[in-house]
Parts: structure tokens; C-alpha cells; sequence
């Protein structure tokens, strides 16, 4: 059954959704490429000025978790991931695209980066289809896609 992408929206995290957040998992082909969502939360909170951890919901379910970081005016999606019970419904993709247009209109971003592991082909398609382009850069295994977003952005 599809869900109603249109429902999808990022909302913080906070102490009323935070263990719930935990709780997210992804699917086992994923377990390697996709960092657990406490070591990504103990990441923003050390990473805190410069980074922005959102649950993502669809519905009023939390459907998934990202981290987006904006420091050193290079904004990026650092970590994304979808539960595996909710997955093949459209969500990422509505989820992804919030994630540009929140990057584009809070931080007035006109290039987001993401990494993603080099041999999660997976990703790559997803993020291909998202906009977003497989660039030479590599660091520590990760291969790093890039979205330029044009001026006149909607």
C-alpha cells in the first residue's frame, strides 16, 4: 500500500520524540551503510551549532531519521534512513526532497553534498534520482554526491 507522500514532514527532535527516534531501524542489506540513529544523535549533539537532526513522519508516524549539517558553508545530508517497516512507500523521496528544499530555504544553500558508502549502489540510485550527482570526491570509503540547485529553485 503507498502512502500519502504529501503528509511527510521533518519535525525536530525532541524529548517527547527522541526514544521513540531510537527506536528506528533499517532494513539488514542496509545495517552497514546506514550509521545507527544514537550514534548519529550523539553526533549532533557533539556536532550541536552546526547540525540539524530531524525525525521525519508521514502521517503523524515517525517514518524515519536525518542529519543535516550546515557548518563551514558546505551544507550536507549526513545520515538519512527510512525503518525498514516503512519503506517502498514513497516516504524517502518526499523526505529527501524536504531535506533540499529546508537546506535551500533556511541556509539559502545553492550545492548540498551527502556521502555515501561507495558500495551502496542502492543510495546511489536513490540520490541520483533525487538530483543529486556522484562527484570524484572520496573520503575515508565514501563517495561524496553533490545537488546544485538552481536560482530560481519552487
Amino acid at each position: 500500500m503507498e502512502g500519502d507522500i504529501s503528509l511527510v514532514e521533518l519535525r525536530k527532535i525532541n524529548r517527547d520524540n527522541y526514544e521513540e527516534c531510537l527506536n528506528l531501524h533499517t532494513t539488514d542489506t542496509n545495517v552497514d551503510f546506514v550509521d545507527p540513529v544514537a550514534w548519529s544523535l550523539a553526533e549532533a549533539w557533539v556536532l550541536y551549532d552546526d547540525s540539524r537532526p530531524f525525525a521525519i513522519y508521514a502521517d503523524n508516524v515517525m517514518v524515519g531519521y536525518v542529519l543535516m549539517y550546515i557548518g563551514e558553508n558546505n551544507p550536507q545530508i549526513i545520515n538519512f534512513m527510512i525503518d525498514s517497516r516503512f519503506q517502498k512507500r514513497g516516504y524517502g523521496s518526499a523526505a529527501a526532497r524536504l531535506c533540499v528544499e529546508y537546506l535551500w530555504k533556511e541556509y539559502n544553500a545553492s550545492r548540498i553534498s551527502l556521502p555515501v558508502n561507495l558500495e551502496n549502489i542502492t543510495a546511489q540510485k536513490f540520490w541520483s534520482n533525487i538530483g543529486f550527482e556522484i562527484t570524484d570526491d572520496m573520503e575515508d570509503g565514501y563517495l561524496y554526491m553533490r545537488l546544485y540547485i538552481p536560482e530560481k529553485y519552487v
